[in-house]
């Protein structure tokens, strides 16, 4: 079946209007040759969009990403912005962003590549065959609850409230339980209970959601506990779910365990258009040196063509494709290894599009969609 979806571009600032056009040029090579239409339109966010237009997230953008079927971001922030209070930064826009789309589910998935086994730090007993999914929820917490300064006898004090409801956990783990039974029915839910009472309504809720899912094999874990469990024996989890901030943090020390933070992928959803994006930073002291690894920014646009186009076939002749070309040795400067060719971003993205145009003309060969 031939689509027609479009797509708003959100390249922002730093490496992210190089990874954005990396993922661009992957999905515009798929509707070429599955002869569906992609129309993008490319809108700014971040500090780009306040050198533009004064606001980190004018309407201009978040109109259009309403009437998208699929948003694609770069990142956001850099330390031209850093003198900006907390509301006007750059960071604003995409928290903006998430509220503006009712955004409340993040999925990271972690799984190591298997060309890129020697680049993690962890022993390859430990490391296994890592595949993980944390489901981050996104609208709520500490990142949206409310905060402020205050002076008292002279001495000033902020504050930033941890605050969930439980309707807003029962839905991010609705969606949790639902991923675990589609894979190894297994659950971990992270949180604090043994001193906050937001983690303790958290994990309440969790819990007498389970007699929902009896195939669902729920564990709770402490984050701390879940932060040294996931550097000692990763494998021992499937799917993760935590709240916002327990979520961030957790995420991205996961992404280390497969080498570097540019391999990582990402996808939000909630209300209206979902949101794809690699979870690495604007990495400014990069943007221009054609370094920016593009590998999560490809990995997120096949998450758009499975997760929410239905074109699983598609994802797998881009993931396939990107397999061999690192099976080939090829690297960007942040995952090279002794006896790897390493090349810079733009070139990588030619030979990954040499080896799709290849995939595509010899499936049976290479056993895709056969």
């Amino acid at each position: 079946m031939k689509l027609k979806k479009k797509i708003v571009l959100l390249p922002g600032d730093g490496i992210g209007p190089e990874v954005t056009r990396a993922a661009a040029s992957v999905l515009q090579e798929c509707a070429r040759e599955f002869q569906h239409q992609f129309e993008t339109i490319e809108l700014p966010i971040g500090g780009a969009a306040i050198d533009k237009t004064g606001s980190p997230l004018p309407n201009e953008t978040l109109d259009a990403c309403h009437k998208a079927d699929a948003v694609f971001l770069g990142a956001v922030g850099g330390p031209k912005w850093d003198a900006l209070t907390v509301g006007k930064r750059p960071e604003t826009g995409l928290l903006g962003l998430r509220k503006g789309l009712g955004l409340y589910v993040n999925l990271r998935p972690v799984k190591v590549l298997e060309p890129l086994r020697g680049i993690s730090p962890l022993r390859p007993e430990r490391l296994g065959d890592l595949d993980i999914e944390i489901v981050r929820e996104l609208a709520g917490g500490m990142y949206f609850g409310e905060r402020g300064n205050v002076n008292e006898n002279g001495v000033e004090r902020a504050f930033d409230t941890e605050s969930y409801s439980t309707p807003e956990i029962e839905r991010i783990a609705t969606f949790a339980y639902t991923r675990a039974e589609a894979r190894s029915r297994r659950l971990c839910s992270v949180d604090k209970a043994n001193v906050l009472t937001s983690s303790q309504l958290w994990r309440r809720t969790v819990t007498a959601m389970s007699t929902v899912y009896p195939g669902v094999k729920l564990e709770h874990m402490y984050v701390d506990n879940a932060a040294m469990q996931l550097t000692l024996r990763p494998t021992q989890f499937d799917v993760i779910l935590s709240s916002n901030m327990f979520g961030d943090i957790l995420s991205d020390a996961a992404a280390a365990l497969v080498g570097s933070i540019g391999l990582i992928p990402s996808a939000s959803f909630g209300t209206s258009a979902p949101l794809f994006e690699p979870i690495h930073g604007s990495a400014p002291t990069l943007a221009g040196k054609d370094v920016a690894n593009p590998i999560g920014s490809i990995l997120s646009a096949t998450m758009m063509l499975r997760d929410t186009f239905g074109l699983g076939l598609e994802a797998d002749w881009v993931e396939q494709s990107l397999v061999r070309v690192l099976n080939g040795g090829y690297r960007t400067t942040d995952i090279s290894e002794p006896g790897t060719k390493t090349v810079s971003a733009s070139a990588f993205l030619e030979v990954l599009h040499q080896e799709m145009q290849r995939t595509f003309e010899h499936a049976e060969k290479y056993g895709w969609g056969v």
